[in-house]
């Protein structure tokens, strides 16, 4: 069984500036709870950051294939407001085990305060099983673009492009 770890409100500084157009690096307020790891990444040239789960030490979670349960990794985060995080499996596990995220890309709003825990199934033939300190997804910082809709009188010309309206393996199966 998991417990949910409660946590006082933490004060957050509104970010006015854009960061993109100054050059800055964002930055990203996050609070860990006790025993809650920094996202980080496993090597140089990784794009994203390993998300560890932050459980008692005593718990093990037991997944049954086609169980799902959300995981919590110990994490609060202060997103700059026109970014978000996006939230992804990692491809070992899913290879090796069937660990998968049913909702990938998950998406963390820059108004979201919560504990940012990671949805996850079994897609495999075993029991999953997570321990604490283990990870269990990757998280990029991504810029979110405001944009308007352009509303068209008539319906989309599916020959403006070579693909037009073809779907899913219309553009080949290899």
């Amino acid at each position: 069984m998991v417990t949910e770890t409660t946590v006082a409100a933490v004060p957050i500084a509104a970010v006015t500036a854009d960061l993109t157009m100054s050059g800055e690096r964002p930055r990203v307020q996050v609070f860990l709870a006790p025993g809650a790891r920094l996202p980080e990444k496993a090597t140089p040239g990784a794009a994203a950051l390993d998300v560890y789960a932050c459980l008692p030490p005593d718990l093990e979670i037991v997944l049954g294939p086609g169980d799902r349960i959300d995981v919590p990794t110990g994490l609060w985060f202060a997103i700059p407001p026109g970014y978000l995080i996006s939230v992804r499996a990692r491809s070992g596990r899913a290879l090796r085990e069937g660990m998968a995220l049913p909702n990938a890309p998950g998406t963390i709003d820059s108004d979201y305060r919560g504990e940012f825990r990671v949805l996850v199934v079994n897609l495999g033939q075993a029991p999953l099983r997570i321990k604490h300190g283990e990870r269990i997804a990757q998280i990029l910082l991504e810029r979110s673009i405001d944009f308007d809709w352009e509303e068209s009188k008539t319906p989309l010309d599916p020959d403006a492009t070579h693909r037009g309206a073809g779907g899913f393996g219309s553009t080949g199966l290899a």
